[in-house]
């Protein structure tokens, strides 16, 4: 009896903690844009469904027609192509250039690239597109499996350095 008494006065202690924590949590506003300073572009970190991402596929390799073949795939996946065409040449799997506006649709695409493509933020990009540069190591897209896999250890999109996440309606 004296047993339960005890773990039931642990319990009770414990949870006092808890909601005193909760309670005088100062970082309750950490990551949502409350401390950005002025003048920094504020990333939207919203992780996109295939539908609303908005790209450009560009062929940077001497492979013909390796962009229109990649966007072809990308809208039997529901992406919206907005335009193909010829990038500077490249050497790496992909590139993903992207702007404040295009960080969770970026976030998205690393994904179909197994988190092998580079990227490159532009903070003065207005848009939110992403031009998905297709480079001379690039094979193939990832499976929906191995998409899901990718995004899993991935996790949430975070705004890039120099900018703030915008805040979340």
């Amino acid at each position: 009896m004296r047993a339960l008494v005890v773990v039931g006065l642990l319990g009770v202690l414990a949870l006092v903690f808890v909601v005193v924590a909760l309670v005088r949590d100062t970082q309750s506003g950490a990551g949502i844009g409350g401390g950005c300073p002025e003048g920094w572009p504020r990333a939207d970190v919203t992780l996109r469904e295939r539908k609303d991402v908005k790209i450009n596929v560009l062929n940077g390799t001497d492979q013909p027609g390796l962009a229109n073949k990649v966007a072809d795939e990308f809208r039997n996946r529901q992406f919206q192509v907005k335009k193909t065409g010829t990038g500077k040449q490249i050497e790496d799997i992909a590139v993903l250039r992207y702007g404040p506006k295009g960080v969770g649709s970026a976030h998205l695409l690393r994904a179909y690239f197994l988190d092998n493509a580079e990227s490159e933020y532009d903070p003065k990009r207005t848009d939110d597109t992403v031009d998905v540069v297709l480079g001379s190591a690039f094979q193939q897209l990832a499976t929906t499996t191995e998409v899901n896999q990718s995004l899993g250890d991935l996790g949430s999109p975070v705004a890039p350095p120099g900018s703030c996440p915008m805040q979340q309606k």
